[in-house]
């Protein structure tokens, strides 16, 4: 779908290929379109990512099974904004579950959603399960909510989490059709360059406003992630972001927040992911190693799920589950996107008021996807 407004894809099966054979690249790709909601759906096998929405804004994704993929299973980058992504089930996926944002050439976005890769993007109540790497991430995002999700053996190649920065590069050569974007874009105050690229010199869109609250993320012996936890890049200020309108230094955990959620992955030290030129550091005040380990269960509580190998991801009756910390989740702060030019604000609320199976939520709530 490529220029489309207001599409309804409802209990469809979209099947490409396996990502060994390299002959499908997306099985659902989505561009410049408006009010876009896939629902009840099962979408799979591309060799890139099984669902892929560029500069899409306004809809919903909700209900589906996407799997199959040998990069994410899905992502919504290019300014793509205003989606709820809930109650879906991601899995057999190589680079990771979902992301919101990644990486777009300049020239392919639509005003005024020129600065980041992904805003106001509410991902609540999903599966994800069986991912190489994360199981979820942020890649230039704004006003991001992962929330009351359920994570089962993600990450074994890496890591289990990202919060890292997106990339803007301007495709092509010059006197390519609408490569001349690129420039007409940056002059409007959006983020991005005009150079050629090298794989290098891409611009490095920072996050901001991204929160991370109450999810279960469950790797039992065997699945662990290879390295860390998290990952989160250091700050960036290097040749490429200088002349491309982004703020310096460029960051990616501006106001990240991750709370009230439960983690077994590894040993008791597996490490965070924070040292040395990370982001994270102690001078942040939102996101920093003693924040992370009071405010999460981090190897200290091994979740008790029904039977999570056999696609039971329900929390056990009366199980420790149901009484792990969790925490309220505030409202975005509002007031703060980048100009020019200005898009609209968004959902600034956060309230998750219903479970995956339809029950209400009540304070305080479980962790993960199921409210029992």
């Amino acid at each position: 779908f490529a220029s489309c407004d207001h599409v309804l894809v409802q209990q469809t099966q979209v099947v490409g290929a396996d990502p060994e054979t390299y002959n499908v690249q997306e099985a659902l790709k989505i561009n410049q379109s408006q009010y876009i909601y896939i629902e009840d759906s099962d979408i799979s096998g591309a060799w890139d990512n099984a669902v892929d929405f560029v500069a899409v804004q306004y809809g919903h994704v909700q209900g589906n099974r996407i799997h199959n993929a040998g990069d994410w299973c899905m992502y919504l980058k290019g300014g793509s904004a205003y989606f709820r992504v809930e109650s879906n089930e991601f899995f057999d996926c190589g680079t990771g579950g979902f992301t919101a944002g990644q990486g777009t050439g300049f020239q392919f976005m639509v005003p005024p959603w020129l600065h980041y890769e992904a805003y106001d993007i509410k991902f609540i109540n999903n599966l994800i399960h069986d991912t190489a790497g994360a199981g979820m991430g942020v890649n230039g995002g704004y006003n991001i909510l992962l929330a009351y999700n359920t994570l089962y053996r993600v990450g074994q190649r890496s890591h289990l989490l990202e919060f890292v920065f997106g990339s803007r590069s301007c495709d092509g050569m010059p006197g390519d059709p609408e490569r001349d974007r690129c420039e007409t874009y940056l002059a409007a105050g959006g983020w991005g360059t005009t150079v050629v690229g090298d794989g290098t010199n891409f611009v490095r869109i920072p996050n901001r406003n991204v929160f991370v609250y109450n999810n279960v993320i469950y790797n039992p012996p065997g699945s662990q992630s290879q390295w860390q936890h998290f990952t989160f890049p250091g700050l960036e200020s290097g040749p490429s972001q200088v002349g491309a309108n982004v703020p310096l230094p460029t960051l990616a955990d501006e106001n990240l927040r991750i709370r009230g959620n439960i983690i077994w992955n590894g040993p008791p030290d597996h490490p965070l992911g924070i040292g040395e030129g990370t982001g994270c550091q102690p001078t942040n005040p939102t996101c920093n190693e003693t924040q992370l380990v009071a405010e999460n269960t981090i190897n200290t509580l091994e979740p008790q799920l029904i039977d999570p190998a056999h696609g039971n991801f329900r929390p056990v009756p009366g199980g420790n589950l149901l009484t792990a910390t969790t925490y309220a989740i505030p409202a975005f702060p509002g007031g703060d996107q980048p100009q020019p030019p200005l898009a609209p604000e968004g959902d600034l609320s956060n309230t998750v008021s219903l479970g995956r199976a339809g029950d209400s939520r009540t304070s305080p709530t479980p962790p993960g996807a199921y409210v029992e």
